[in-house]
């Protein structure tokens, strides 16, 4: 039998905002509000993988699975595989494995479960999702990712990606979307993926999956059904927990 997993790779040292997968929304951590809405997924087990004891044991108190890993990993994925690696013999035939950044606590339980679906129907190394950009405001803040595509994204069309940027000067007649921070690897890919050397647009951009585009992995997109904003700052912080109430 074929399975799926969720594993959301956090840690405490991020530069931007450090500590924040224990900053409270609603009285609770924004690492176990992460956790809960891919529980909603139901689409398989869910794991928190991290290298910091505190994260782990407030995941295990709010009823939550948690691996401890190393700390220097080059990306999340990378500590996504050591997970996978550790949950490999207890949970059999895991065949997707769905990377959900840990800044996400808005993330529809449906966007997970609707790329996981597109993975199943699909024939691709790595999935993700997109929203529609809603402003220049997007386009231009450099903690949204954006992503290229050649064709307009529509419900239920999984489209290569053609690049992935943070800023970009000519956008004129391109077909740019808000990336969401999720991937769905099939097992070969990720072990694929983690015994690459980390690229140079992956470095220069300070984006994991180019180092997937620059050896050949092939990553297809879908539209998603909400735009969660991934949370990079307190300022960010402040709305998503607005937007929570």
């Amino acid at each position: 039998m074929k399975n799926t997993a969720i594993i959301i790779p956090t840690r405490l040292a991020a530069k931007r905002f450090p500590n924040k997968p224990l900053a409270l929304i609603n009285g609770l951590p924004m690492i176990v509000h992460v956790f809960n809405k891919a529980k909603e997924s139901k689409v398989g087990k869910v794991f928190v993988a991290t290298p910091d004891k505190e994260i782990f044991d407030i995941v295990q108190k709010n009823g939550g699975q948690a691996i401890l890993t190393k700390i220097d990993h080059a990306s999340g994925s990378d500590r996504v595989y050591e997970a996978y690696s550790k949950i490999l013999k207890s949970e059999g035939d895991i065949d997707i494995l769905i990377n959900l950044q840990g800044d996400m606590p808005n993330i529809k339980p449906s966007s997970i479960s609707g790329l996981e679906k597109l993975m199943r129907a699909n024939n691709c190394d790595i999935g993700t999702l997109a929203s529609p950009i809603k402003n220049n405001d997007e386009i231009k803040n450099p903690n949204i990712v954006k992503i290229q595509v050649e064709e307009d994204l529509k419900n239920e069309a999984f489209l290569v990606a053609k690049d992935f940027f943070r800023k970009k000067e000519d956008l004129h007649n391109k077909k740019i979307y808000h990336h969401i921070g999720i991937y769905a690897f099939t097992n070969i890919s990720l072990t694929k993926y983690v015994k690459l050397s980390r690229s140079k647009l992956e470095i220069e951009r300070n984006l994991e999956q180019m180092r997937a585009m620059e050896n050949g992995l092939v990553i297809k997109v879908g539209l998603s059904d909400s735009a969660p904003l991934g949370v990079d700052t307190e300022q960010d912080l402040k709305k998503v927990s607005q937007e929570m109430n």
